[in-house]
């Protein structure tokens, strides 16, 4: 039923972007219409696939990344009041510089190739995810934790068995923000610097008024990005409802 929504949505957005352009006349540089868009698709299909590629590993990089921070963090300041007391305040003073400022930074420290578009999507999933596990551990019902002292659980019992569990549905939160923004920070780092992904082509085809092959990539993208939006958010269904 899902899929069919999202189908349905696909079909009527793309209904109203050509009656939208064959109504208003509009210029072929300012928005082609749909079929325009097909056709550049189809002639530069194996450079969108490669560009494509390079872009969704540095997506899934950039997720496996800053989750795995993200999480580590929260997990360390759960544990450790004195590091907590030190650490939180910084997260909450790095959120105030805008991490697209970073992105020239970061490309003249690790270069043109994947590993700035890495850095930068692990960035910015990084603080929702901490974020929200560290609330979630916080917030763990205190009939639990009082259960597991009746039990003399250690405190690596508690975390382990009580605390995590039920902080679950609060990282799943951050993780599905994580997703949907975890694509911006790989296509920011490619527009300030790369030779390869999806960016790159969109720089370059907007330079070269190539705006079909433009949408065209831009097209692939959201793809990519509502796909792995759902594949992360029915994972994190069946692996919340198993515990």
């Amino acid at each position: 039923m899902k899929l069919f929504r999202i189908f349905t949505i696909a079909i009527a957005f793309l209904v109203a972007w050509h009656l939208f352009t064959l109504l208003t006349g509009i210029e072929f540089f300012i928005l082609p219409p749909p079929a325009h868009v097909g056709t550049a698709l189809i002639n530069h299909s194996y450079d969108l696939a490669g560009h494509a590629l390079t872009t969704f590993i540095e997506i899934m990089l950039g997720l496996i990344f800053g989750t795995g921070l993200g999480a580590l963090c929260a997990l360390v300041m759960m544990v450790f009041q004195s590091v907590r007391l030190w650490l939180l305040p910084v997260l909450v003073i790095s959120q105030a510089v805008p991490v697209f400022a970073l992105a020239p930074i970061l490309v003249i420290w690790l270069g043109y190739g994947m590993a700035s578009k890495i850095a930068m999507a692990t960035l910015i999933i990084f603080f929702p995810v901490t974020a929200t596990m560290f609330d979630g551990l916080r917030q763990t019902k205190q009939g639990f934790l009082d259960l597991a002292n009746s039990m003399n659980a250690s405190r690596s019992a508690i975390l382990i068995h009580v605390r995590i569990p039920s902080a679950l549905p609060s990282f799943a939160s951050g993780l599905r923000v994580a997703t949907a923004v975890a694509p911006i920070g790989a296509i920011v780092g490619e527009w300030v610097g790369s030779s390869e992904g999806l960016g790159f082509i969109m720089l370059h085809a907007n330079a070269r008024l190539q705006i079909d092959l433009m949408f065209a990539a831009l097209l692939i993208l959201a793809i990519m990005a509502v796909t792995l939006y759902f594949t992360i958010d029915q994972l994190l269904q069946k692996v919340i409802i198993q515990h």
